[in-house]
């Protein structure tokens, strides 16, 4: 019976949103409506915006140095950074084939994916925790990890919901939206994975006022979730609180920590340790192996590594090419008039920004330690290759800018009505593809 609980609270989160507000199957284009051509080789290469695979490409590199480090400092064999470098190659060819297909082929699949992404968050309760979570689902020695999946179904849901209606701009229109995204985020803090769990809401902030949603309407959404916000304390574990407390007793230089202190004081000391020029260039600086030891250190902390192996220019470099990469995104979007392209562009660089802003954010004690890994560094299979997806769609978007439905992209066209003076009959809203230009 403990296994279906999860089960039970996604049917009934389902229920209650549909009836709230049921959502429109409808909405996709028909097929062959707007279709567009194959986009041509020299096209190509023209239009992909070639600065996300510049910002990615050193990213990844420097993980591939901090896991080195890792290995060094710990006395590993390089197993780990054999495996982020197979994962980097599945990476690339996902991302790759994420270019290929119009990314107008997935809305309308974006429901069915987001069923799944939620299906497969529960059958993660089936599988034996790994260090205390049900993360993982087990295929022999290879894992997957749902809720790295879940985070890109929900954004290609949501831009699918979004795209044309009209309700989001009042408050109850906002309630669906926002039962999508406690759904997988009750069923992730089950797991226990709080830094996971924490990436949804900002997103959903973030394509909600894209798409168009009053301001004041967010801001009363912000203050019922900090009225709400004890009763999701309750619902966290014991674990998930201690990292929340934790932020705010920090120890003083020279006193002892433990617990996930004893993880916020390390990751500061060893971020600390790398100095000007870190110790790449001025080599180690203390040969107590002590005070190098960090808890996860090639995944959730992996800033801090950098830190220490490449010092002040290194972590200038690392928040450099994200900020790089975060605003060609933001261009793409910018650059897109079809609806479900951009606010899919819009929700995929959010993603990424969260997590760069959390991951950082931990390490310096400005934010809980929740376990959250920095996208393209940290070391971690099904993030990586999920990063590919990630940054595919983004080149895929801004490879195919030219398809739009109407002036107000976020609107359906409405025809022409007759004036109040005239007696002739209104007629009925129709819904109507204009592409706007064809691609290649």
């Amino acid at each position: 019976m403990l296994y279906n609980r999860p089960a039970l609270a996604v049917g009934r989160g389902w229920a209650f949103c549909f009836a709230v507000c049921p959502p429109d199957f409808t909405r996709c284009p028909r097929k062959g409506a707007g279709q567009e051509r194959p986009v041509k080789p020299a096209v190509w290469t023209q239009r992909l915006p070639w600065l996300i695979v510049v910002a990615a490409v050193p990213l990844v590199g420097m993980g591939w140095l901090g896991i080195a480090r890792c290995e060094d400092l710990s006395g590993g064999s390089g197993r780990f950074l054999r495996q982020q470098m197979i994962w980097s190659v599945l990476a690339a060819g996902t991302m790759l084939g994420a270019t290929l297909p119009s990314y107008r082929i997935l809305c309308r699949f974006s429901y069915g994916a987001f069923t799944l992404a939620l299906l497969l968050l529960v059958v993660v309760y089936l599988f034996e925790p790994i260090n205390g979570a049900r993360r993982w689902i087990r295929f022999g020695p290879l894992g997957f990890q749902p809720s790295e999946f879940a985070k890109v179904a929900f954004v290609l849901a949501l831009a699918r919901y979004l795209m044309y209606r009209e309700n989001y701009r009042r408050l109850r229109g906002l309630l669906l939206p926002l039962g999508l995204t406690l759904l997988p985020v009750l069923l992730i803090l089950r797991e226990p994975d709080l830094g996971t769990a924490l990436v949804f809401l900002p997103v959903l902030f973030v394509m909600l006022f894209a798409a168009g949603a009053r301001r004041v309407d967010l801001a009363k959404l912000v203050l019922a979730g900090l009225l709400v916000a004890p009763l999701l304390w309750t619902q966290m574990s014991r674990e998930q609180q201690s990292r929340v407390t934790s932020l705010f007793e920090q120890a003083a230089p020279g006193e002892l920590a433990d617990g996930d202190a004893y993880h916020l004081r390390q990751a500061k000391q060893v971020l600390a340790l790398g100095g000007g020029w870190g110790s790449l260039a001025l080599g180690q600086t203390n040969d107590d192996p002590a005070v190098y030891h960090l808890p996860e250190a090639r995944s959730d902390f992996i800033f801090c590594v950098l830190g220490e192996r490449l010092g002040l220019p290194g972590i200038a470099a690392v928040l450099g090419l994200f900020t790089l990469l975060v605003w060609r995104g933001l261009a793409v979007a910018s650059a897109t008039r079809e609806p479900f392209g951009r606010l899919v562009a819009v929700g995929l660089v959010a993603l990424v920004a969260v997590q760069v802003l959390i991951n950082t954010g931990m390490t310096v004690g400005l934010l809980p330690i929740t376990g959250l890994s920095l996208p393209l560094v940290s070391y971690g299979g099904s993030g990586l290759v999920v990063q590919g997806m990630v940054l595919g769609l983004l080149l895929n978007i801004g490879l195919r800018p030219g398809y739009e439905m109407t002036n107000e992209p976020f609107r359906w066209a409405a025809a022409s009505r007759p004036g109040p003076s005239e007696t002739a009959p209104r007629r009925r809203k129709s819904r109507r593809w204009l592409p706007a230009v064809r691609s290649g």
